[in-house]
């Protein structure tokens, strides 16, 4: 057992990683809100975004293992630098839509276990993200531990409870199934795929097997560890859901705070329920917090051509820049907006309007045979990565003309 454990941490890496930085409070609240409101008739949604999610980061996976240059670098040598300029900036955006909403769950699970208003906690967790940039010897080693330990403990934790909750799994099962929902919940459902199919976290997966240096030979292994990434991605999205479902939507709780999230383990924690939760939120949301701003900064850096490794100094220049905004927008969001849990769910869904440049630019290198030779995607894969890209661009395109009636009205 111990040896089998032990082959399984070697064996992981950029795909837990990935997954982290996904799994952050907006993927742990807009689960329970979407449970708590819809019950199980959203559980599809998350299938078809893993789907999507496991398209798109098997590419960069791929390119990874392949090649020693990395992806932004090759798209500026084969189709100028202006297009992974723009590729650079539309994943920095993305970050940033991120990092507010990783701000706010820090400062909501703080909250919830000392009393003290969430805008007060907003000034801590920034600085020691920065000091956790600088000053780790290396960065990717201290990041693997940690999101490793905490994706296997939130899934533990709401694996578990399903025992003592015993949902309908007969419900649970429909939930599968796509069907019809109301159009006023359009927001959580574009939230909802952002929580899971994150195209610049994808992107900057090629990025992660080069820091590890996974090779041609090691491809197997990557796309292993990828595949197993994206799917306790999913599977935690998927049991947050099951439990909010099964808990709080028989008691009419609509899920406005860590507090309420924190229902859903009561029948495994009882009363620690709420602290045990706001420290797996806390963690969630520092943790993807870094990373996050780790892969906007890094990716922004290399499309401009002014490197690519956390060890240089313009990467580290765009993830603090990234810290920082994050930081002062979400101060802004809890004085000025009422509902952190909505501004959760604004978050992730604002994040979708700047991915699909993200999409074009892997999918061109990814085909491109000069570059990739045989290792180019096969037919089954393109078809999946343009399903995927069409997905992103009528959610994208939803998401923008609700946000410019909204401006309208404002």
């Amino acid at each position: 057992m111990i040896k089998q454990l032990k082959r399984f941490i070697k064996m992981v890496g950029p795909g837990f990683i990935m997954a982290a930085v996904v799994l952050g409070p907006g993927s742990i609240a807009i689960s329970s809100k979407i449970g708590a409101t819809m019950g199980y008739s959203f559980l599809w949604v998350v299938l078809i975004a893993a789907i999507f999610m496991i398209g798109y980061t098997n590419m960069s996976t791929r390119f990874g293992a392949l090649h020693k240059q990395s992806i932004l670098g090759l798209i500026a040598e084969k189709y100028g630098r202006w297009f992974s300029v723009v590729i650079g900036i539309s994943s920095f955006l993305a970050a940033l839509s991120f990092q507010f909403g990783n701000n706010l769950g820090a400062g909501m699970g703080m909250e919830t276990l000392t009393g003290i208003e969430d805008g007060y906690w907003l000034f801590i967790f920034t600085p020691l993200a920065i000091l956790l940039i600088f000053f780790s010897k290396n960065l990717y080693k201290a990041l693997e531990k940690m999101m490793m330990v905490m994706v296997i403990l939130m899934i533990a934790a709401f694996a578990i409870n399903l025992f003592f909750i015993k949902p309908d799994l007969t419900s649970v099962a429909s939930g599968f199934v796509p069907n019809k929902f109301p159009m006023e919940s359009f927001n959580a459902l574009i939230a909802l795929v952002g929580t899971t199919f994150s195209l610049n976290g994808a992107l900057y997966q090629s990025y992660l097997v080069q820091s590890k240096g996974w090779q041609l030979k090691d491809k197997a292994k990557g796309i292993r560890d990828t595949n197993l990434g994206v799917f306790l991605l999913a599977t935690i999205s998927i049991l947050v859901i099951i439990t909010a479902a099964a808990t709080l939507k028989p008691l009419g709780i609509s899920v406005n705070s860590a507090a309420d999230m924190a229902i859903q383990l009561e029948a495994i924690l009882g009363s620690y329920a709420k602290y045990i939760f706001a420290l797996g939120f806390i963690s969630a949301a520092f943790s993807s917090l870094v990373v996050n701003a780790v892969i906007g900064g890094g990716l922004l850096s290399d499309g401009l051509g002014l490197g690519k490794s956390m060890n240089e100094k313009m990467p580290k220049l765009f993830t603090i820049l990234i810290l920082v905004v994050g930081m002062f927008v979400a101060i802004y969001v809890a004085n000025y907006m009422g509902d952190p849990v909505y501004s959760l769910i604004l978050a992730q869904a604002s994040s979708m309007l700047s991915v699909p440049l993200i999409a074009i630019g892997l999918l061109m290198i990814i085909n491109n045979k000069a570059v990739m030779g045989k290792y180019k995607n096969s037919l089954f894969q393109n078809v999946i990565g343009l399903l995927g890209f069409i997905v992103i661009c009528i959610l994208v395109y939803v998401m923008y003309s609700r946000l410019t009636d909204y401006i309208s009205t404002v």
